[in-house]
């Protein structure tokens, strides 16, 4: 059997980084590229980590190459600074990446994007991710499957205090059956559901993993 190489944008954040941990583990993978700000700590000997300047992409297409693109990239408007900034990470680096991998034939194209998720949306938010999954589908990978989870439970060390108390609230609600539709995710869970999808048969060129499809019962960990 062929071994695949994975490319993930967006690798330091919540997802990436347990999608990261979770390839790298994986014996059907032989290379895990990021592409990263800064360069960060982690080794392993499958691991390959290019730090790139997001003002230059261009510069580094030719990195752009492997099986499989993941895009976990995201943040917040008061994290980036400004809603022009936040467009940037949530849609420019994205799509630009995306297009890269395209035009350099990577077959399978995985996107963490929102629920809600929609281009004619009045909020801001929504409509970046909108616009990103539409933009998206129009490129030629082989295979596109796109993701709308609803609020994350990220690790420990990356949650913020409004976060734990917002997940708190949901959780009581969700217990009396109110805002099922947003009861928050394991980014560990998304990230097993992004790897199981990928090696799927599944024949659709577009898939939509909407909270019907990601919100079920605690996934088991991937074994090999």
């Amino acid at each position: 059997m062929k071994k695949l190489h994975a490319l993930v944008l967006g690798a330091t954040g919540a997802t990436g980084r347990e999608l990261v941990r979770l390839l790298l583990k994986d014996s059907e993978f032989s290379k895990v590229s990021i592409f990263v700000r800064r360069k960060i700590s982690l080794k392993n000997d499958k691991l390959i980590v290019h730090t790139v300047d997001f003002s230059r992409l261009q510069n580094y297409k030719h990195l752009v190459r492997g099986d499989v693109f993941f895009s976990t990239l995201g943040t917040t408007r008061k994290d980036a600074g400004s809603k022009k900034e936040q467009y940037l990470v949530d849609y420019t680096y994205q799509y630009e990446f995306a297009k890269m991998a395209s035009e350099n034939r990577v077959n399978h194209y995985s996107l963490v994007s929102s629920v809600g998720a929609n281009k004619k949306s009045y909020f801001f938010y929504p409509r970046i991710k909108g616009d990103l999954e539409e933009s998206v589908k129009g490129l030629k990978f082989k295979k596109i499957h796109i993701f709308q989870p609803p609020s994350l439970i990220r690790q420990p060390d990356l949650i913020r205090n409004g976060e734990k108390i917002s997940l708190k609230i949901l959780n009581v609600l969700n217990k009396i059956g109110v805002l099922i539709s947003l009861r928050p995710l394991l980014v560990t869970d998304l990230a097993i559901k992004m790897i199981r999808e990928m090696k799927s048969k599944k024949s659709d060129n577009i898939t939509v993993y909407k909270f019907k499809d990601l919100n079920k019962k605690k996934l088991k960990p991937i074994e090999n």
